[in-house]
């Protein structure tokens, strides 16, 4: 028998978040044993903002919908349907979704589930620099 694994939205628990927004992690340890990576899916509803984060690791992630940006020290990323993002280990970022309809991003780390993260107050558009 295969050791691969199919994990449906269904079959994890959301986690939520501000706003009316959920993340899940698909593929962790609650769902695969001896994943060394780990892959989630997340829902921003509109005006929506992820506390300021810093993960011990990079992160990928494929905007699948939507549109918004990733607030940084000093300056502020557009986030677009169809581009992907990498975020390198220990950057500061918040997540806004600043459209109008939902911003849907697939996240992947190299760690096996949601790795070691830094929080603190979101990052406001106005303190993030350049619009």
């Amino acid at each position: 028998m295969s050791d691969v694994r199919v994990i449906s939205l269904d079959d994890v628990e959301p986690i939520p978040l501000p706003g009316g927004s959920w993340s899940r992690i698909l593929v962790g340890p609650s769902t695969v044993a001896g994943n060394v990576s780990s892959l989630g899916y997340s829902v921003f509803t509109p005006g929506t903002e992820t506390d300021d984060l810093s993960h011990a690791v990079e992160e990928l992630a494929f905007v699948v919908a939507g549109a918004g940006e990733l607030r940084l020290e000093d300056e502020v990323v557009a986030l677009r349907s169809d581009s992907a993002v990498f975020i390198p280990a220990r950057l500061w970022h918040t997540v806004a979704n600043s459209g109008d309809e939902d911003l849907v991003m697939v996240f992947t780390f190299p760690d096996r589930g949601y790795p070691e993260t830094e929080h603190r107050s979101a990052r406001s558009s106005s303190n993030g620099g350049a619009s």
